[in-house]
């Protein structure tokens, strides 16, 4: 009598899982890759003027908003910035001044263009509030610069949602050096200097996330504001790409992380083999059966 063959996978099989094993274990250029100097481009750029050296971030996740602090709406209405916290929304915040014609409207309408590449809503999911850093601004003046950017936006709800506000030094100070904003004055030119990004809040009024530039891509909007809202707003995709993506305080915005990446491309590849090759896998087995039996 010829001697039973176990059955075996065949050597497709086998092959499959040795590259899914591999591609879940192999590292990732981020953690592969060590900074090994300053590149040339960066010796090369010029210095920059000692004013805007001062125009930086100082990031603080994590801090507190002084929700006491009073401004002045586009209407004239004075208010506590606690009352812009009421709804329960996270508040993306921006610090700009409503007379720039140089960062602050590339700033304003970067943040339009990207919360409109998103499906989440002013109003329905979060708010914005806008706060001038120059005291000498008005609510006149708030109010044109609100129903620019807001018709700019173009969808209901948004001039409810998203405030312009105007305020005295001393309250714009302290809100400026909770969130972080080092901003100057530059007499020569009249103008202010300050950081380009905004700042996502908790719906309690705690610093989340530091969004940098004047381009804020939807993914890194929409994961900030998932974030800030602990998960009540979005959806489990929402939650996949938070795995799949990594804030990066460095560079404020949020990056693939590609070990994630692959560790879950690994996942999704074993669940298409199990589905697609394990029937056929089974079929050989009871074929190996099968002929093995008749040879005996």
């Amino acid at each position: 009598m010829a001697g039973r063959k176990k059955p075996q996978m065949s050597a497709r099989y086998g092959a499959l899982l040795v590259l899914l094993l591999f591609l879940m274990v192999v590292p990732s250029p981020a953690q592969a890759h060590k900074p090994g100097g300053i590149d040339k481009a960066t010796e090369a750029m010029p210095p920059l003027p000692d004013i805007l050296k001062q125009a930086t971030f100082d990031q603080h996740p994590g801090a507190a908003l002084p929700l006491n602090l009073r401004f002045t709406d586009d209407t004239g209405q004075e208010q506590t910035l606690g009352h812009y916290f009421e709804s329960g929304r996270p508040v993306i915040l921006s610090l700009n001044y409503y007379e720039c014609d140089n960062l602050c409207p590339l700033v304003l309408d970067g943040l339009v263009r990207g919360m409109n590449g998103v499906a989440l809503k002013i109003g329905d999911e979060f708010d914005v509030v806008s706060v001038s850093i120059d005291p000498t601004e008005t609510p006149a003046l708030a109010a044109q610069l609100k129903k620019r950017f807001v018709d700019r936006y173009g969808r209901s709800g948004a001039a409810q949602r998203w405030a312009f506000l105007t305020g005295e030094k001393a309250q714009i100070d302290q809100l400026a050096a909770a969130v972080g904003v080092n901003y100057a004055y530059d007499e020569a030119r009249a103008q202010y200097a300050h950081p380009s990004g905004v700042i996502v809040i908790t719906p309690d009024g705690t610093i989340s996330r530091y969004l940098y530039g004047v381009e804020f891509s939807p993914v890194s909007l929409r994961l900030a504001l998932v974030e800030a809202a602990a998960g009540k707003i979005g959806s489990i995709t929402d939650q996949v790409l938070l795995f799949c993506y990594r804030y990066d305080p460095t560079l404020g915005t949020y990056t693939p992380f590609v070990l994630n990446l692959v560790k879950l491309g690994g996942v999704l590849t074993l669940v298409v083999m199990s589905l697609w090759f394990g029937p056929m896998a089974l079929r050989d087995m009871r074929q190996s059966r099968l002929t093995t039996g008749a040879a005996d």
